[in-house]
């Protein structure tokens, strides 16, 4: 049985850059001292969470958790990956943080661009889930009426108010193909405004090759975080291509009794999943079937 691991699985830049960003932080405090905090967890990783958490640092869930810390308790807060609302921010400063940001690049480049297109007086549309950290930290930068979209249905209901200018947004590891579909609606209504193609490319390559892979293979395994939203999405694409696709998050989910027709076995990974948990994995895969 051959096992072949997807090119593009397991961190991407902005979740590496992010998770760097916290170890060199826990190397700075041995030198000054001074406790270290993420703003929400820095990645959606519980593995990597639960590391961090042995090494000292602790996760703020909220601004109320941040002003109830005495003031002496106030040290470094690490923005995570996914970003925050523009007033988490100015808060977490006033309060006394020493503030670090480790936002993804490409999420930083959305907040940027909604805060300019608000400011010009353009409704926002945010094509992703609501309710996700990264959504709704877009949202918080944005000055005007916004507006999630997660489905094509419901573009489809969308009605836009007389004169109303709209910039269309994604959020970055939305499904590439759902985001499309959804501004074709939006073209067909005849909306004026812009979009922007906020997918990270890097979501967009990953989608295409575990579709492509998952097409192929008789078995498919995708490794990610139960909350991770890129992983959610490889896990449906994969299931739409090969019936027998699995969702685990570390080698402990893995039950498989895979019948003797099994030739190939296909894995990917989500953008939050350490290497280390991959080859976990893949060798486990290869010398136990």
């Amino acid at each position: 049985m051959e096992v072949i691991l997807a090119e593009h699985a397991g961190f991407c830049f902005g979740v590496k850059r992010a998770v760097d960003t916290v170890y060199e932080q826990i190397e700075n405090r041995k030198k000054d001292g001074g406790p270290i905090y993420t703003f929400g967890p820095i990645i959606h990783n519980e593995e990597v969470v639960r590391d961090l958490q042995e090494r000292g640092v602790e996760v703020l869930s909220s601004l109320e958790e941040a002003e109830a810390l005495p003031a002496a308790e106030r040290g470094t807060v690490i923005i995570r990956s996914h970003g925050v609302e523009k007033r988490v921010y100015e808060k977490l400063q006033e309060l006394g943080f020493e503030v670090v940001d480790a936002t993804c690049p490409f999420v930083k480049r959305i907040h940027t661009t909604v805060e300019r297109e608000s400011a010009a007086g353009k409704s926002i549309i945010i094509v992703g889930n609501a309710g996700h950290p990264e959504v709704e930290g877009i949202r918080g930068w944005s000055g005007a009426s916004t507006y999630i979209i997660e489905s094509v249905k419901e573009a489809e209901k969308f009605v836009r108010r007389d004169g109303e200018e709209l910039c269309i947004v994604s959020q970055t590891t939305f499904n590439y193909k759902k985001f499309q579909d959804v501004v074709e609606i939006f073209n067909q209504k005849g909306y004026n405004g812009s979009v922007v193609n906020t997918v990270c490319n890097a979501t967009e390559v990953r989608q295409a090759e575990a579709r492509e892979l998952a097409a192929r293979v008789d078995v498919m395994i995708v490794i990610g975080g139960n909350h991770s939203s890129n992983t959610r999405k490889l896990y449906e694409i994969c299931r739409q291509e090969c019936r027998m696709t699995y969702y685990i998050q570390t080698l402990d989910d893995l039950h498989l009794q895979l019948p003797k027709s099994v030739r190939l076995v296909g894995i990917t990974a989500g953008a939050s999943t350490p290497n280390n948990i991959i080859e976990e994995v893949q060798n486990y895969v290869r010398i136990n079937f």
